[in-house]
């Protein structure tokens, strides 16, 4: 998605420090709020990359094929990632 980490981190930081001071939350003694909401934010931002990364790896065990067909690399790629998009139900 393009958000650094340092951004990602200090939004996780002040959403955890948000939701403590306005109490709609306790944090037990020892638990990291900031770093579990920082790996979940993380996540959800890298989210649409390791897709990307997943139709990027299908499309080249089928590439000989594709080039036999003389499939679009750019159209199968748009078709694969709105399919599984589809499948999975991920919102991006």
């Amino acid at each position: 998605m393009g958000l650094r980490k340092e951004f990602v981190r200090l939004l996780a930081a002040k959403v955890a420090e948000e939701l403590v001071k306005e109490e709609m939350i306790e944090v037990p003694s020892g638990f990291d709020l900031p770093e579990q909401l920082y790996q979940v934010l993380d996540a959800e931002v890298n989210l649409e990359d390791r897709l990307n990364e997943e139709v990027r790896v299908l499309l080249n065990q089928y590439q000989d094929q594709m080039r036999q067909t003389g499939a679009s690399y750019q159209e199968m790629f748009k078709l694969i990632k709105n399919k599984l998009v589809k499948e999975r139900k991920l919102v991006l």
